[in-house]
């Protein structure tokens, strides 16, 4: 099979960090604010732009808070686990590796008691229904960023619970509709969607969520970075451009290039409107494929940002799951090394596959002029263990 004749003119469709957003260049960057203390008027008013305009772009309700703080979407999950986790029951739901890190911080970490497990395979959903959402806490991924499977709605959330709902929304927010008043803490990174740069977090908290921290002293101690109170109220300065440590001026900088550039082109609705043309285009080219099919089948349950896919060829599917590896990885290395597609294999702990990112950063085109690659590689590589 001779290789396709043209290229995508990207071809970063890595999961995280993910691709900038179209036309982005460095020298777009406003440099006004590097070198300087991320405490003097013009860094803090920079620092809270972001803030303003992340919850202008998202459609979040004015009540809701919202800070940035270290250590990416990880970073700020933990601090909203060690913060206000303890005080009720929780259900943890499981059902992909950033999933089963929650449910290990809660059970090994924290060793709550009263904890309840909703588990599911790599590509599925657990029964939402049988989720407490009235009485007790809830911790879930909204988007299975290693998984390829999210979640349709908040139609299971109850709007009348006495829990929080604690919502990892890292590779979902600005790529879709959240429900906003279904969910109590909300956090996200820059990496993702809208292709900034790694290692800052951001975090949204209810009037709910926000009542739990000023009322609830966690059992264990909690390190500086975690620290939203003091002397049992909220640290109100993190949401209005203070943060915890010391931030990167020039990702902040460059995460406002990304909002201005979601501004530009619509908004949210257009933001979320691109990462479904992309999903659009994978499906079209699974619909007409013999060997790649989606790792989550429910086509209501599948991510439009992190697209997983599996191969369903007889001999793929006949060799040992280090075989399989052995073959994504080859498969991507012609990839690679044409320099057509960069980190798309499959995450490490889930089923041997590929990974496409979606987000509003990619271009359809792009994606369209990517899956004839696909095939030629799969091609290629099927023929060294043929």
């Amino acid at each position: 099979m001779n290789p396709p004749e043209t290229k995508p003119n990207n071809p970063c469709f890595s999961s995280g960090p993910t691709a900038k957003r179209p036309g982005w260049a460095l020298s777009k960057l406003s440099i006004d604010a590097l070198g300087r203390s991320h405490r003097a008027s013009v860094p803090k008013s920079r620092i809270k732009a972001v803030i303003d305009q992340s919850k202008a772009l998202l459609g979040m309700p004015d009540d809701y808070l919202l800070g940035i703080v270290p250590g990416s979407d990880t970073g700020a999950f933990e601090m909203a686990m060690w913060t206000m986790l303890g005080a009720r029951g929780v259900d943890v739901l499981s059902w992909e590796s950033f999933g089963a890190g929650w449910k290990t911080d809660i059970q090994k970490q924290l060793k709550l008691n009263d904890v309840r497990i909703f588990d599911a395979p790599y590509g599925s959903l657990p029964d939402l229904t049988a989720v407490s959402t009235l009485d007790r806490d809830v911790v879930f991924t909204w988007n299975g960023t290693t998984s390829g499977a999210c979640i349709p709605n908040g139609d299971w959330i109850s709007d009348v619970r006495e829990g929080l709902t604690f919502c990892d929304a890292t590779s979902a927010s600005f790529a879709m509709a959240l429900p906003w008043t279904k969910l109590d803490v909300v956090t996200w990174s820059w990496q993702k969607v809208m292709g900034g740069e790694a290692a800052h977090g951001m975090i949204a908290l209810s009037p709910r969520a926000v009542a739990r921290l000023e009322s609830y002293d966690p059992a264990w101690p909690l390190p500086k970075l975690f620290r939203l109170t003091k002397g049992g109220a909220l640290i109100r300065d993190l949401f209005e451009g203070a943060t915890i440590n010391t931030p990167s001026m020039l990702a902040v900088e460059d995460q406002l290039d990304a909002l201005a550039w979601a501004t530009q082109i619509g908004g949210l609705s257009a933001l979320i409107a691109r990462s479904q043309a992309n999903l659009s285009v994978v499906r079209n080219w699974v619909d007409q494929s013999s060997w790649a099919a989606f790792l989550t089948p429910d086509i209501s349950q599948q991510s439009s940002t992190s697209i997983c896919l599996k191969i369903i060829d007889p001999i793929f599917g006949g060799l040992p799951d280090s075989a399989q590896r052995a073959f994504i990885k080859s498969m991507t290395a012609l990839l690679e090394q044409k320099n057509v597609a960069f980190d798309i294999a499959a995450y490490r702990d889930a089923p041997p596959g590929l990974r496409l990112w979606g987000g509003a950063t990619v271009e359809s085109t792009d994606l369209e002029k990517l899956t004839p690659w696909l095939d030629w590689a799969f091609s290629e590589t099927l023929m060294t263990v043929s």
